[in-house]
């Protein structure tokens, strides 16, 4: 790893740094030879469920220290994405999500609408439904959400995903992620999600904007490569796939894209930072 033409990291989570709430081995000494080195890096993951504040605090108790800048989620780039390209008067959303995608929502202005309220043309009743539907991982997903948001899908709401990202690890093995509420929505509707998080390069971009670094000199780190790694090509930066998530090494046969470096977990990343910074 060419370590004197990186200028920040962009890190995924789930699968780099822990499985579920386990942590994975070496996080506190990696995160500690960052701060020695100085490498500014923002955790980007697509996982919208939690808060900025909840990522914080569960950081805190692996041991880890951040900041609210180094965190960034796909449900936070799906918001800022939405206050860009939204009309102001068009900003009732239905969720299906968690308090990661439902509060920087209501932060930003926007009013979220409950189960069955829809907009009912022929009866005269156009100021209830939503104007978008968003859709992350929610995990008390139920039919009337389901619904709900395939009622007003089909009255004209704009839908969006955060992430597509079809299995999410755990502690416990892979578990279905939001990309199967996204095929559920899309089978009902026939309409395709616009979807914001990795592999399309609004995520990175986002991250870009905090570090202040060019893509060229910042290096994405993640474990699944139709995202993470797809998702760096697409935005036009260095990859390290680590072997700890998702993908194995030998799915990159299946794939027309390479991450730059492979490795097998962040113990392996943190060799490489202190025989650059010459530390014990």
């Amino acid at each position: 790893m060419d370590l004197e033409t990186i200028d920040g990291f962009i890190i995924d989570m789930d699968g780099v740094l822990w499985h579920g709430n386990v942590a994975i081995d070496g996080l506190v000494d990696f995160f500690a030879v960052l701060r020695d080195l100085a490498i500014p890096f923002v955790l980007a993951t697509n996982n919208a469920s939690l808060t900025q504040q909840q990522y914080i605090d569960k950081l805190a108790k692996m041991g880890v220290a951040v900041i609210a800048d180094e965190i960034l989620t796909s449900s936070m780039a799906t918001v800022s994405y939405l206050v860009k390209h939204q009309a102001k008067d068009k900003r009732r959303v239905f969720v299906i999500g968690e308090d990661g995608l439902r509060q920087p929502l209501i932060e930003q202005g926007f009013t979220l609408t409950e189960l069955y309220q829809v907009n009912q043309t022929e009866k005269g009743i156009t100021d209830q439904g939503a104007d978008i539907v968003v859709s992350g991982l929610d995990r008390k997903l139920t039919w009337d959400k389901l619904a709900t948001a395939t009622l007003n899908i089909k009255a004209g709401a704009q839908f969006y995903a955060t992430n597509a990202d079809t299995t999410l690890p755990t502690e416990l093995g892979e578990v279905m992620g939001n990309g199967g509420t996204i095929a559920a929505l899309e089978a009902a509707t026939g309409i395709k999600a616009i979807s914001i998080g990795k592999p399309e390069p609004i995520l990175y971009q986002q991250a870009l904007e905090t570090l202040a670094t060019q893509a060229e000199n910042t290096v994405a780190i993640g474990d699944r490569l139709n995202t993470d790694i797809l998702g760096a090509v697409n935005a036009g930066m260095r990859s390290v796939l680590v072997l700890t998530g998702v993908s194995s090494e030998k799915d990159i046969e299946d794939v027309d894209y390479q991450p730059t470096w492979i490795m097998n977990d962040i113990r392996a990343i943190t060799d490489e930072l202190k025989q650059f910074g010459d530390i014990k």
